[in-house]
């Protein structure tokens, strides 16, 4: 935990369309090992305050002994950034300038075997970002039934051979249980194999992975209760910043930046108006911000970051 190689997506992205400034109120809703977190905490000086809020215990303790030593305003909570209402209320922090999430797993959590994110090497099928909670994607794998695997592996990893796979798993485990990560990618990379489908550019277990770790963390029903909170947070011209990595989030965030950005919500079909629906934001960023070829040179894991930036409309 000492050697953090975790890198910032979009840094100065992010700090260009933050904008922080000096003495402002900041919330860094998934400050993980807080590289945003530093940028921003530089730039509001001494006077400015921020929040920042993880639901990984070894980041919040990692930030305690690192960063909270270098600077001395950063707020620290344990907490999903879907909480983030409760914990701005906790710690009186209302009209906020800014608010950041980046939706994503750290480069810590990908490159720690014992985490369960990544296939690379063989660790135990836990993918928990929270390690307190109880659903891990061992339990997914042993328990679900073949429906269910069905279910999040086309919706979540869109996956295309999602029958076959998750029937192989259900057949796989009559005869022995799936224990580590190794186990699950040789299964899937076994199905790609007797359908006679090559290998891409990705590895055939991706999708699979990236389901089974959405559902272990309920990301896109956080994502979905975390966007209404942050925008409500926000004062007159504070502005919200979303960082995604696959097409779900991202559809989401573009959905709901577009429903809050009309004045009505009604189908098209309604002649008149009866919704009442007042918009709330303004969409700053028309198309999504993407890395830059700089950038990628450096960290080839910004290729699928995407950042959407909205500002909050006066009462």
């Amino acid at each position: 935990m000492k050697d953090m190689k975790h890198k910032p997506v979009l840094l100065q992205e992010v700090i260009r369309y933050l904008s922080p400034e000096l003495g402002g109120r900041y919330i860094d809703a998934t400050i993980g090992f807080g590289g945003h977190a530093e940028a921003i905490l530089a730039a509001i000086g001494p006077k400015g305050r921020l929040l920042g809020l993880d639901q990984d215990t070894e980041a919040i303790g990692w930030l305690k002994a690192n960063l909270a030593s270098r600077y001395s305003n950063p707020i620290l909570e344990k907490a999903n950034f879907s909480e983030i209402g409760a914990a701005a209320a906790k710690h009186g922090f209302e009209e906020i300038d800014g608010i950041l999430a980046d939706i994503g797993v750290s480069s810590y959590q990908l490159d720690a075997p014992e985490r369960g994110f990544s296939f690379r090497e063989s660790g135990p099928l836990d993918m928990r970002m929270d390690k307190s909670s109880e659903l891990t994607a061992e339990t997914i794998l042993a328990e679900y039934s073949e429906e269910e695997l069905v279910r999040i592996f086309q919706n979540y990893g869109e996956e295309r051979l999602t029958k076959t796979i998750a029937k192989e798993i259900v057949e796989t485990r009559k005869q022995r249980p799936l224990k580590n990560t190794k186990d699950l990618a040789n299964l899937i990379e076994g199905v790609y194999q007797r359908k006679g489908i090559r290998k891409g550019k990705i590895h055939p277990a991706t999708r699979v992975f990236q389901a089974l770790r959405i559902e272990v963390n309920d990301e896109l029903g956080n994502l979905e209760r975390f966007l209404p909170q942050a925008v409500n947070l926000l004062k007159r011209e504070g502005k919200l910043a979303v960082i995604t990595f696959h097409s779900l989030e991202d559809r989401m965030v573009k959905q709901y930046f577009q429903k809050e950005a009309k004045e009505c919500i009604c189908p098209p079909e309604i002649p008149k108006c009866g919704c009442d629906h007042e918009k709330s934001i303004k969409i700053i960023t028309k198309k999504p911000i993407t890395a830059s070829e700089e950038e990628l040179r450096v960290n080839p894991r910004a290729r699928s970051a995407k950042l959407r930036v909205v500002e909050r409309l006066g009462w």
